[in-house]
């Protein structure tokens, strides 16, 4: 069957009003009790409050409710892997952050055995959302712009110094601008974003890496991002331009989504993905993404398989050209 037909086929399956999940819910089907969901990383930061809002509404067309269970540690991993030895029958289920597909390649890259496929232990059912990030100074920073800072960086090579919110993160859009910059900054990877922004501000590094945390200082004129990696400019900060706008054709969004264990049944993937499709273009979590900076980057099941693959060929080949190690 052609790429077109299939989608064509599974966008009528979608539309059919046997799979709504009312209707599912009314011939006794499914859900009959309340659904689990993995979330990787710890409580209060922005994928968090996202996937805690997200699935909220979802537990409302659901008919059931949607228990977050946080379970930070192992780069954002530890949510894959409870889901891969999760019953495959829709009541448990994972949000899949881009290191599902980064710490296997790197695993491989050591010699080691990971502790997951990505392509073939899951069901992907949507993704949703993805992150905005980018460079940001101190306000009192001698760089005004990005190319400002990447002159500064070349003419000092090896003396400029940026935080990330951990290794093999934020640094890889970096490696890739120093790379075709011909520059020489060093990473420092930080236990997330407030350490790695504080330091900026503390004048230990010179600038941070970070995602959408430091927004609301940014509008509050206590730091000042000088460009972002988004595939557009920010909503929030029109006035910043994009890495692809300054030449560097760089897009780091890494979008995410939620997946279930391999085999659970379509009827079921195709409910979940139904309510979830809802809660994501629901008033309600585009607020929440208005203050995180967060595009929505919806897709059905079956796009959101190929892009996993896309992406997994993609992890394995910068894991390749960076020479990228564990840790760092």
């Amino acid at each position: 069957m052609s790429p077109c037909t299939r989608r064509a086929v599974l966008g009528a399956v979608l539309a059919a009003p046997s799979f709504s999940p009312s209707r599912l819910r009314a011939q006794g089907r499914y859900p009959e009790k309340p659904l689990r969901v993995f979330v990787p990383w710890t409580p209060g930061g922005a994928t968090d409050i996202q996937m805690r809002t997200v699935c909220e509404i979802a537990s409302r067309h659901l008919g059931q409710p949607i228990v977050v269970e946080n379970r930070p540690g192992a780069s954002g991993t530890l949510g894959p892997q409870a889901l891969r030895d999760a019953k495959p029958d829709g009541y448990t289920l994972s949000q899949m952050p881009n290191s599902t597909f980064r710490m296997p390649a790197l695993m491989r890259a050591a010699g080691m055995a990971p502790p997951f496929d990505p392509l073939a232990e899951f069901a992907w059912i949507i993704r949703m959302v993805g992150y905005m990030g980018g460079v940001v100074v101190r306000p009192d920073a001698p760089w005004r712009t990005m190319p400002e800072l990447i002159d500064h960086a070349r003419a000092h090579p090896g003396k400029v110094f940026y935080g990330t919110p951990g290794a093999n993160t934020t640094d890889i859009v970096l490696r890739r601008v120093a790379r075709q910059a011909g520059i020489d900054w060093t990473a420092v990877a930080f236990r997330g974003a407030a350490p790695n922004l504080q330091a900026t501000l503390g004048r230990q590094i010179d600038f941070s890496a970070e995602t959408s945390a430091w927004a609301d200082m940014a509008l509050e004129g206590r730091i000042r991002p000088l460009a972002v990696w988004t595939s557009q400019r920010a909503a929030r900060f029109p006035g910043v331009p994009t890495l692809r706008e300054l030449g560097y054709d760089y897009v780091a969004e890494s979008s995410y989504g939620i997946a279930a264990p391999r085999g659970t049944p379509t009827e079921v993937v195709l409910a979940i993905h139904d309510a979830f499709k809802l809660a994501v273009h629901d008033p309600q979590h585009l607020a929440v993404l208005a203050r995180f900076d967060m595009p929505v980057r919806y897709l059905d099941p079956e796009g959101y398989a190929d892009d996993s693959r896309l992406v997994n060929a993609q992890e394995i080949e910068t894991v390749r050209e960076l020479g990228l190690r564990l840790g760092g």
